[in-house]
């Protein structure tokens, strides 16, 4: 095989345009090795003892890509420019009030400014026609106010900034909840924004029981009428609101079902068990995620990836003895876990409440990407149940191993600010972990508050010759991709999938590909949803993952598929089925349909 980095052209025009440093016309990193040392030695500054020896370490992990730190951090680490090296992040809480949703603009624009995207809960808004008592007028709602948001993201897209994905998120119970679920119906609508609905434990037996289902919102108690209490965003403990409507939980799920099914949005996050789950529970109250999903975050906080790429640990592949080295694997994951905590040390925040939030949790999330490719290698087809089970196994060890890392960084560089050892041991999360490393927790505390997620990782497996991307199946082995160049021209790259561009080099062309090389579209979503259930109990943040629906897929089967996640345990659910508006994400070599969304290759936040 060709030891060359690069073995596709897609993948060193990405480094070329996203990761290489460059100023102008100086050229910094002459290579891609170049690239690896920069980052381990910028990384490595974090470190008081043996700073060379870890300098090499990193190096090593980062080498041939076998570590994938996240986008911003292989950007901007080790970069003379003041940038932050986390990818995304939640804004802290809109007061209902000019002032307030103007102030959160601001952070947001310079958030995004500085290469961040931006998570959003627009639920602490009063709802549209309602009195804005202190001045005498009516409130226009809070997705008149997304549209300044959008507005904003829009502007700066049009500086160069390619950066600047959303997420707005509003909450099943807020009265105008109906016009959020609808509104990017209009192909003019918000196309700066992922939206997803908070769904609340409460919504969803309301669902099952064919229940009545309040919509409110808090005011002041000059407000008249029939109240319930409820926690509420912006409040720290459950307050009074006043209902405005009620309607039939089970037409809202469907309306919400229908525009997903149709339109592909709204996303649903089951945001009582996101908080459940919270190894934080007794400090934040979550109301927002990243722009792709995989971290919940609380008002001003950040998100640190890093995903481990599992083709680099898979021997002598498709052969009768191919194996995974999960020693190796575990080798590398307390590596990485030790590079990205310095992450956190060493980056610039556009603003100090994230500065603050980012090193008093010390929140990373650890992920994989290539599952996919690493299955085909080593016989397993997508979906199966040894693919389920090897799946297991990977992300119960990396977790694991990763937890032990941290609380080997405690002892070393004390635990997270925010740690309270007996309030953290007995979180619902935390629980579940061997009783050894509970043990261990408890006492010598934990250096990051949170360990593991899985990212898209859309940009950065590009960059590894095209692996599969996070936890996702193979979109297809042979397609088009089409990107931006620095002038906002389009080009387009035919692209070879890893494993089957591996497959080729050991036994040609004219050998049909074997029965495991299935793509994303060939699968039943079921699989699809399997999958993600199966790694879940091992991620303490969340799973950015896509179920693919076939166009001709029932509505009925594809409202069951939610439903199946929320009891399987499931943080949230994403899908996407070809529509009018959206289109298709990639195309196949013989389809020229483009794509239009919201966490391209262009703009994703990885």
């Amino acid at each position: 095989m060709n030891d060359h980095p690069f073995r596709a052209e897609i993948s060193r025009y990405i480094w070329e345009t996203k990761y290489r440093n460059r100023q102008g016309e100086v050229i910094h990193d002459q290579t891609i090795t170049d690239t690896w040392r920069r980052i381990a030695g910028a990384l490595a500054q974090a470190e008081v003892i043996d700073q060379r020896g870890w300098q090499d370490r990193f190096y090593a992990a980062l080498e041939n890509f076998k570590f994938l730190p996240g986008g911003r951090i292989q950007a901007g680490a080790g970069v003379d420019r003041q940038v932050t090296l986390l990818n995304c992040f939640v804004m802290g809480t809109i007061e209902d009030s000019m002032d307030g949703i103007f102030d959160v603009l601001k952070e947001a624009a310079l958030t995004m400014q500085q290469g961040g995207g931006v998570g959003c809960d627009f639920s602490t808004l009063r709802p549209k026609g309602s009195s804005a008592h202190t001045v005498g007028s009516v409130a226009s709602g809070p997705v008149s106010f997304m549209r300044i948001w959008d507005a904003m993201c829009a502007t700066l897209l049009s500086t160069g900034n390619r950066r600047g994905a959303m997420m707005a998120t509003l909450r099943c119970d807020h009265p105008d909840i109906e016009e959020f679920i609808s509104v990017k119906q209009d192909p003019l609508q918000l196309r700066n924004f992922n939206l997803s609905v908070l769904v609340t434990d409460a919504f969803m037996q309301a669902v099952e029981q064919d229940d009545e289902w309040p919509l409110v919102f808090p005011h002041p108690t000059t407000r008249t009428g029939e109240s319930v209490t409820r926690r509420w965003p912006g409040h720290d403990t459950p307050v009074r609101c006043w209902i405005y409507n009620r309607i039939s939980a089970r037409s809202l799920w469907q309306k919400i079902m229908r525009a997903t099914y149709e339109y592909a949005e709204p996303g649903v996050l089951f945001i009582d068990r996101i908080n459940r789950l919270n190894n934080l529970w007794y400090k934040e109250n979550i109301i927002a995620t990243n722009p792709c999903g995989e971290i919940p975050l609380p008002p001003y906080g950040a998100c640190d990836l890093g995903s481990i790429n599992l083709t680099s640990f898979v021997r002598a592949p498709f052969s009768e003895r191919a194996l995974f080295d999960m020693n190796g694997f575990c080798a590398l994951a307390q590596v990485a876990t030790r590079m990205m905590d310095n992450v956190i040390s060493i980056s610039e925040y556009p603003l100090e409440p994230q500065a603050e939030q980012a090193r008093g949790s010390r929140r990373i999330g650890l992920g994989i990407t290539g599952l996919a490719d690493a299955l085909i290698m080593l016989g397993y087809r997508y979906g199966s149940e040894s693919s389920l089970q090897f799946a297991k196994s990977l992300l119960k060890a990396l977790c694991h191993t990763a937890y032990c890392t941290s609380v080997e960084l405690a002892k070393e560089k004390r635990p997270f600010p925010f740690f309270v050892g007996e309030q953290y041991g007995s979180g619902e999360f935390i629980r579940t972990l061997p009783e050894e490393i509970q043990e261990m927790v408890q006492r010598f505390g934990i250096r990051n508050s949170h360990l593991t997620a899985i990212a898209p990782t859309g940009t950065i497996s590009l960059l590894a010759n095209n692996v599969s991307s996070g936890l996702e199946p193979v979109f297809d082995f042979l397609y088009k991709r089409k990107v931006l160049d620095a002038n906002d021209h389009q080009r387009e790259y035919e692209v070879v999938d890893y494993a089957c561009r591996v497959w080729w080099e050991l036994n040609g062309k004219d050998i049909p590909l074997p029965p495991q090389f299935v793509d994303a579209r060939s699968l039943a979503p079921e699989r699809h949803l399997e999958m993600q259930a199966a790694v879940q109990p091992f991620i303490d943040n969340a799973i950015s993952k896509t179920i693919n629906i076939p166009s001709d897929y029932s509505f009925d089967a594809f409202q069951s598929l939610y439903e199946t996640a929320y009891e399987a345990g499931l943080k949230g659910c994403t899908t996407f089925r070809p529509n009018p508006i959206t289109g298709e994400v990639l195309t196949s070599v013989d389809d020229t349909q483009q794509a239009v969304h919201c966490c391209s290759i262009n703009r994703e936040a990885d």
